[in-house]
């Protein structure tokens, strides 16, 4: 085992030796896994990936490099990357750096050499837990003492949302959309401004009056990391802006509204991460195949108490993956209709977004 430069060890006691490569920090954070095979930058900037350590199933990790365009957020927050192959010398005519340059500049841990077989069916069956990246000298009991008395932060939202408002403006304007961020994709901007929205991006505390003293056509809840019980001034700003607004919500943004509304949160076992989760649309009964990345849902039996419906439902583990208030103009969905990466079956989402504002502002 000389050889070995890295070592991850789990809250529940497996070892798993490999080799580091991007940043060489030790860090304690909870192991999830991904079934994506390609997407990897995409994935490496989601925000909702803060303070996670992610096993990547697919073998074959960054063969294809890293470019200038496909990032979802400036500065990276994902913990650290677990990968069977790493490939140092990519080949596409896109690539400006490799993925090891890029994680080795925002501080993200990776081992790689790791059997990433073993080590997500050993996630899947137990689920999400603590995990230590370190070297190989750290024992196992050295490093369960760490991983005990290390907390995993609450705060991971408030570290990602813009800090001051921006604007992103379409080519043509048609609508003006307030975009709460918890952690937004870039590509849920870009989606919006390619339907003709100009996108005001607020943090994430922002209170519902400041938001509606702009006068928006319509109000999107992002994505983000978390607990969405931790986001609490959220929830009671969208409280606030229930039935003035058309409201538009995804993943985070989802279970935001749940909350608001009073329904429940939970956490998965495992959680949904990978471009190929196929989701049955109740009022139509077409199935779209989609892209997601959360640990939380929202509990279906809650939904009884509240004007919420159910719209869209997981195949897999019948877990809420849509609803609705038609009263409020309100709908959100626990997937990411925005694709960066994964299929584009869910972009007429947006659409219904743009219906909605279009019949607010005919109203």
């Amino acid at each position: 085992m000389s050889d070995y430069t890295g070592k991850i060890i789990l809250e529940s006691g497996e070892e798993y030796y490999g080799y580091r490569f991007g940043s060489d920090q030790d860090k304690v954070l909870e192991i999830v896994f991904n079934t994506s095979m390609t997407g990897y930058q995409e994935i490496l900037s989601d925000p909702s990936y803060t303070d996670q350590a992610v096993v990547m199933t697919y073998p074959l990790i960054g063969n294809y490099g890293m470019n200038g365009e496909d990032y979802e957020t400036e500065i990276p927050s994902i913990g650290a990357l677990i990968v069977h192959e790493y490939n140092d010398e990519p080949s596409n005519y896109r690539s400006r750096e490799t993925l090891g340059d890029v994680m080795k500049r925002f501080g993200i841990a990776g081992i790689n050499g790791v059997d990433t077989r073993m080590l997500g069916r050993s996630i899947r069956d137990i689920g999400s837990r603590k995990v230590l990246i370190t070297s190989p000298e750290v024992t196992r009991d050295e490093g369960l003492k760490i991983i005990e008395k290390t907390v995993i932060p609450h705060d991971s939202v408030s570290r990602v949302s813009c800090s001051e408002p921006w604007v992103s403006p379409p080519e043509k304007e048609e609508y003006h959309v307030m975009a709460i961020d918890c952690g937004m994709k870039r590509n849920i901007v870009r989606s919006l401004n390619r339907k003709g929205c100009r996108v005001t991006v607020v943090p994430w505390d922002t209170a519902a009056e400041e938001i509606m003293q702009l006068d928006p056509d319509g109000i999107f809840i992002s994505n983000g990391p978390g607990d969405p019980e931790d986001v609490q001034e959220t929830i009671e700003t969208v409280r606030g802006l229930i039935g003035c607004k058309p409201i538009f919500g995804i993943c985070l943004g989802h279970q935001i509204i749940a909350l608001a509304y009073g329904a429940r949160t939970y956490k998965l076992k495992f959680g949904h991460r990978g471009g190929n989760h196929p989701v049955k649309n109740i009022e139509t009964g077409k199935i779209e195949i989609t892209s997601q990345n959360h640990s939380y849902a929202v509990d279906g039996e809650s939904l009884a108490g509240t004007p919420l419906t159910a719209t869209h439902i997981n195949i897999l583990d019948n877990t809420i993956e849509g609803m609705r208030c038609e009263k409020d103009k309100v709908f959100s969905v626990q997937y990411h209709p925005e694709s960066a990466p994964g299929p584009q079956d869910s972009g007429y989402l947006f659409d219904r977004f743009i219906d909605l504002m279009e019949e607010g502002k005919n109203a």
